[in-house]
């Protein structure tokens, strides 16, 4: 049964008919440029910010520059291209026109740094796109593309949803090129590799995969490319919707990926041995393989002192399990096993419980759900006030219902205390496995008591067993056993001893001196 519901099956691709593209005899290239004009005027019908700017080359020739509105830098697109082209006073022969006018645009009018030739329309399209000048020219088959980035983003800023006690106060952006930027001014060496793909039949969404030569998983690695090359899909908005399609095991509560915004996590993970996914529109990069004691961790455990980090490790652990089992243990406690509870609190537990109407099944229930729809509405609504719904509805509600009668004082300090104990987790998507299977330990609880929590972490136990991330067990280096991946689960070891990196996610070679 657990298998049927938790095991490998695959996400079914949104596989939709691939637009058409332009045909075959239309792509070949022209020389004519009012023929070129018209097809790229017909291509992008409709679409009112393309800008068709026609010019004329030093009063010889005429060009043509087309360009999408707000992708672009103007104001540079006018001082590296335009200007130069319009008031240049080289002379420009015939012959010149005929033979080797790209190339001389090329290397002695265009002051842009990232320069290519194309000759297909197919081509010429989606890089206008991207966000790429095209310039065309009378007579010349061939078009030159030039990256002209511009517009309106949003600068590098401090991370919003990752607070920062020590680190790096930089955090990514949604454009592509400005995120691997960051990846590659922490990582200078020429061992980082970053290989594009563009998938997406509509949103042709670029997609960068980027890792370390001679350190990455090889196997995760071949993988990871395989399943984002075989997506078929018309859009692709967010690194969340490549999680979906290509995780291993999609319906088990626990994630397989790191999703951070900060660039520290992706350049530790990489030098760990695993493989970043960055997306084009998207702040989160996403990182596989990892293992369950990756999510339990922080930055700034490797920042910190061994014996603080070590302490803060321990503190966060232990309250992820009040997270996990303080509500179906209160219940077990009160519904089946009230000898187990001391005699003094267990009347102070009687009395506050006189009165209320549900059994404590139904009022754990009853609070936990109210709880997450007050932590839900907080974060829905905007800052400035959610915070206080969230803060103010949690006391008011939570008085009110012990003033009724319909729940009692005790309820709401557990309900409280696992709330502000899952709040310790530092990863959000690892949160959300613990909010779910509480439920059904809570039931678990009111219908078996301590048996049934037994049965059911036990459950969590061989499903997390046999989970793995592209390969790697999840338990790792618990299950399977491995003393020098010990050092870094779930106490740290001081840095000058962590050596190697864990054989399972990445080549074992040393962190300190060469490999």
């Amino acid at each position: 049964m657990l298998r049927k519901l938790f095991g490998k099956i695959k996400p079914m691709n949104m596989y939709v008919e691939t637009p058409k593209q332009i045909p075959v005899e239309e792509d070949k290239p022209t020389t004519s440029l009012d023929e070129m004009t018209a097809k790229l005027k017909e291509i992008f019908n409709g679409c009112s910010d393309v800008v068709f700017r026609s010019f004329s080359i030093s009063g010889v020739v005429d060009g043509l520059l087309v360009y999408i509105e707000g992708l672009v830098d103007e104001k540079q697109l006018e001082e590296t291209i335009l200007k130069p082209l319009m008031t240049s006073d080289y002379y420009i022969s015939s012959k010149l026109i005929k033979e080797e006018f790209i190339t001389f645009l090329e290397k002695r009018l265009i002051a842009i740094g990232q320069m290519k030739r194309s000759s297909s329309l197919y081509q010429i399209e989606q890089e206008i796109l991207k966000g790429s000048v095209i310039l065309c020219v009378e007579g010349q088959s061939e078009s030159i593309v030039a990256s002209v980035p511009g517009g309106n983003v949003r600068s590098v800023e401090q991370p919003s949803t990752e607070n920062t006690v020590r680190g790096p106060r930089d955090s990514f952006t949604e454009l592509l090129n400005t995120n691997t930027s960051l990846i590659r001014r922490k990582i200078r060496s020429s061992r980082l590799k970053i290989d594009t793909i563009t998938v997406g039949d509509i949103t042709r969404t670029s997609i960068a995969i980027a890792y370390i030569h001679g350190i990455a998983n090889e196997s995760a690695l071949r993988e990871i490319k395989a399943r984002i090359q075989s997506m078929h899909t018309e859009e692709l908005l967010e690194s969340g919707n490549i999680e979906q399609f290509i995780e291993e095991k999609p319906f088990s509560p626990f994630p397989q990926f790191l999703a951070t915004e900060r660039p520290d996590y992706v350049v530790s993970a990489l030098l760990q041995g695993q493989v970043a996914i960055l997306t084009d529109g998207s702040p989160f990069v996403i990182s596989a393989p990892m293992t369950f004691w990756g999510f339990l961790q922080a930055g700034e455990d490797y920042y910190e002192r061994v014996v603080y980090a070590n302490l803060i490790r321990m503190i966060r652990f232990l309250f992820s399990m009040i997270a996990l089992l303080l509500p179906s243990l209160y219940v077990a406690l009160t519904t089946f096993h009230q000898q187990m509870i001391p005699t003094n609190l267990l009347l102070s537990i009687a009395a506050a419980r006189e009165g209320v109407p549900f059994p404590a099944l139904v009022e754990a229930l009853i609070m936990e759900i109210t709880f997450e729809g007050l932590r839900e509405a907080g974060v829905r609504l905007p800052k400035q006030v959610g915070q206080a719904v969230s803060i103010v509805g949690g006391l008011v509600v939570g008085q009110a219902a012990v003033q009724a009668g319909i729940v009692s004082a005790p309820m709401v300090i557990v309900v409280s205390l696992t709330g502000i104990a899952s709040f310790t987790i530092p990863r959000y998507n690892f949160s959300l496995a613990f909010r779910i299977l509480r439920f059904p330990l809570i039931l678990l609880a009111g219908i078996f008591g301590l048996y049934g929590i037994s049965v059911g972490l036990l459950a969590i136990l061989v499903h997390l067993s046999e989970l793995k991330s592209f390969g790697v067990p999840y338990l790792f280096p618990m299950a399977p056993v491995n003393l020098k991946g010990l050092k870094d689960a779930l106490f740290r070891a001081p840095v000058w001893t962590l050596y190697l990196r864990p054989q399972a996610v990445g080549h074992r070679s040393k962190r300190n001196g060469k490999d």
